[in-house]
């Protein structure tokens, strides 16, 4: 299964250099037509001056087990949903220059848990605000006929997502942040070849400072181990519009933890890979909306779930 995954990301990677060349032969390309966007991958071209986009998204976790540090698939040792409700609210405060921000809603439940907590409970639900993201992209490098658009991006990850003083009767359900401030350091690529809108990501988050998660919390894949590790992301997306209303989304993404270059690590890192098939509805230029499944496929000492999203793009 890793082969392939691995596979996978160096066709992705193979993908953009023979768009150039598909690009040089057939001469300078179209001007791109208004897509959604990726549901995972952020995009490379920050939104006009004076524009404002709103994305709120839904996202059903429905975890299938965990990954072991040697990527071999195991119980969850109970049934786990997350309900995840982003909205994202995002700016283009100058030329090239964009602001987003990203607050979400969780909700997490358990049922038939195989180690009930304290009082015997065997299910339990807690919903609430998860950690707050700040992000701003600035275009580096237009976009030629062989050349991609080229950003930067900046982020800062808020712990407002509750953390502390959690209640092992609620059997981690109330685990709905990372506990910790982040900063993110990236750099975004998108580049237009006629039908296809080509993406990639390359993040690395970094990790101001660590927790431990209590042990008798150790056992429930709800509770996330968000900046434990400083992380690296690293995402490929490919869109291909079929008509000015439908396209086809294909995206992988992949999450790999690194040793904290701040603190001393309290846990061993994980790493995560998947992809997400979906399809884009563009109903007008200022409102579109996309559906996909993103599906965890490989990774280790994490949990692995499928997760349905749907998200609406409104642009004023």
């Amino acid at each position: 299964m890793l082969a392939k995954i691995l596979i996978l990301a160096i066709l992705g990677c193979l993908l953009p250099s023979l768009a150039v060349v598909w690009e040089e032969a057939s001469g300078a390309p179209q001007a791109r037509p208004t897509t959604t966007g990726p549901i995972i991958t952020d995009t490379a071209e920050p939104v006009p001056p004076g524009s404002l986009q709103i994305q709120p998204s839904w996202q059903v976790g429905l975890v299938q087990g965990n990954f072991s540090g040697s990527w071999q698939g195991r119980s969850a040792g109970g049934d786990f949903i997350c309900l995840t409700i982003p909205v994202q609210f995002t700016y283009g405060l100058a030329p090239n220059l964009e602001i987003k921000l990203m607050a979400p809603y969780v909700h997490n439940w358990a049922g038939n848990v195989n180690q009930p907590g304290p009082r015997g409970e065997r299910g339990a639900d807690f919903g609430g605000l998860g950690d707050i993201n700040l992000f701003a992209k600035y275009q580096l490098l237009a976009e030629t006929a062989i050349r991609p658009t080229v950003s930067g991006v900046l982020g800062f990850n808020f712990p407002t997502g509750r953390h502390v003083r959690l209640n092992p009767g609620n059997l981690g359900t109330d685990n709905l942040g990372g506990g910790t401030y982040g900063l993110t350091l990236g750099v975004n690529l998108s580049k237009w070849v006629k039908p296809l809108y080509l993406y990639a990501n390359l993040w690395y988050s970094l990790a101001l400072q660590t927790r431990q998660h209590p042990e008798h919390q150790a056992l429930t894949p709800l509770i996330t181990s968000l900046h434990e590790q400083d992380q690296i992301n690293f995402n490929l997306a490919a869109e291909w519009v079929l008509t000015p209303r439908w396209v086809l989304l294909l995206e992988f993404y992949s999450i790999w933890e690194v040793g904290p270059l701040l603190a001393r690590p309290h846990e061993p890192p994980g790493a995560l890979l998947g992809i997400l098939p979906g399809i884009e509805c563009i109903l007008s230029p200022r409102w579109s909306c996309a559906l996909g499944v993103a599906l965890d496929l490989a990774g280790k000492n994490t949990e692995f779930k499928y997760t349905p999203v749907f998200t609406v793009l409104l642009s004023f």
